[in-house]
């Protein structure tokens, strides 16, 4: 391979880098063909770029990224499966899912919501993280119960006082 052509791929790794905020170092190696479609339709349906890389040239383009991954270099061994998402527990969940059925895709390490998970037993913990839009769907909901309580008990409230003035009317 060219020099040239090395780095426009280094260059067009660097810019999926910085368009997505997550990434999942994965190995998928071992995965027969219908396997391997399989992971590939699941993560298109679920908003997940996979690509298969090059060790050397996912650091180069970590490094040209502007940002500091190096905690993320020690795992940049044997092949490397790269899972690109906006929505940081999304390929944990993907992972999980998948490892029921078999030990592939093994993960390696992730930097998700500006974090870096290193090793097997950080799966759980990045799949259960949640989203933006989970986290302010709790805050409304947590915001919602104390109106929605006193809505109710004004609304029995009106029944009663109701009643009691009927009964009151009705009494000489």
């Amino acid at each position: 391979m060219k020099r040239e052509d090395k780095n426009a791929l280094i260059e067009s790794l660097k810019d999926t880098i910085n368009e997505y905020n997550h990434f999942y170092l994965t190995d998928i190696s071992g995965l027969n063909a219908a396997d391997t479609f399989e992971l590939r339709k699941k993560c298109f349906e679920k908003g997940i770029e996979l690509i298969v890389v090059k060790n050397t040239f996912f650091k180069q383009a970590l490094e040209r990224s502007g940002r500091d991954f190096q905690e993320l270099y020690g795992v940049l061994k044997e092949n490397t499966t790269v899972m690109f998402t906006n929505v940081a527990n999304v390929p944990g969940k993907l992972i999980q899912e998948l490892n029921k059925k078999s030990d592939k895709p093994l993960f390696k390490g992730a930097y998700a919501e500006e974090s870096f998970y290193i090793g097997a037993d950080q799966l759980s913990a990045l799949a259960s993280l949640k989203s933006k839009e989970e986290l302010i769907g709790d805050i409304i909901l947590l915001l919602q119960s104390p109106i929605k309580t006193v809505l109710g008990q004004l609304e029995s409230g009106k029944n009663l006082l109701g009643g009691l003035v009927k009964t009151l009317s009705e009494r000489e």
